[in-house]
């Protein structure tokens, strides 16, 4: 049996993606902030045995570490880091940047996932399918960028897009894969209602991505229908 951790568990994409994977028999180890408050989680792990939810702010570094020990002994075919925060508010872009939240947007959204990488690697070496996958956007591209704004949001994943390009040659020569995903415009609570797709779209075809990678495609950055995108 395969098996994924997923950040961000408690909605969203990455409730979708523990109800994907559950259903097709991965071993599913969901991991959120506060699964006390996650309802529709606590219901999925009643309905699959083999989801089990753990506590975990990506933000507090120990904490990773603290799961990464308590999941020593386990092999994790997927690292999947979905957690992610977007943090730019209306009134708040440039000259009026709020700094504080903007450490926080880049701890979260671009250290949180190296961190887990790290921590969780040799989970990831001893599995068979071997490959770390990050949740970017597209709105971490220099190319696409014409409309501005966004600062907080569109430097994180830029930064994660170039951590996550560095990791995965640096991780070439261990067999271990990385992959840099665009989910889409998702309707959700971060994408908003206007989104064009919904999550089931969009975590299926971001699944099948995942299910076809392969070692060349490592450091890709990809849409979630499986066409390349411009850094």
């Amino acid at each position: 049996m395969q098996s994924v951790l997923i950040t961000g568990a408690n909605r969203g994409l990455g409730l979708e993606f523990c109800r994907q994977y559950a259903a097709e028999g991965y071993e599913v180890i969901a991991a959120c902030r506060n699964p006390e408050q996650a309802e529709p989680l606590a219901a999925l792990a009643k309905q699959y045995p083999h989801l089990q939810i753990e506590t975990l702010d990506v933000a507090d570094f120990s904490q990773i570490d603290a799961l990464a020990a308590k999941l020593s002994e386990r092999k994790i075919d997927i690292l999947l880091n979905n957690a992610g925060v977007y943090g730019d508010k209306p009134g708040e872009g440039f000259g009026q940047l709020d700094y504080q939240t903007w450490a926080n947007v880049l701890a979260v959204n671009v250290m949180a996932p190296l961190k887990l990488a790290e921590a969780f690697l040799p989970q990831v070496q001893r599995s068979d399918k071997r490959l770390i996958v990050a949740l970017s956007s597209l709105m971490g591209s220099m190319t696409d960028n014409t409309s501005g704004g966004s600062i907080l949001y569109r430097s994180s994943k830029a930064g994660l897009n170039a951590a996550l390009k560095s990791l995965s040659i640096d991780l070439r020569s261990a067999a271990v894969g990385v992959l840099i995903l665009h989910p889409g415009w998702v309707r959700t609570d971060m994408g908003g209602p206007n989104g064009l797709i919904d999550v089931k779209e969009s975590v299926a075809g971001m699944r099948q991505v995942i299910d076809n990678f392969s070692l060349a495609d490592t450091g890709r950055f990809i849409k979630y229908d499986g066409s390349a995108l411009p850094w």
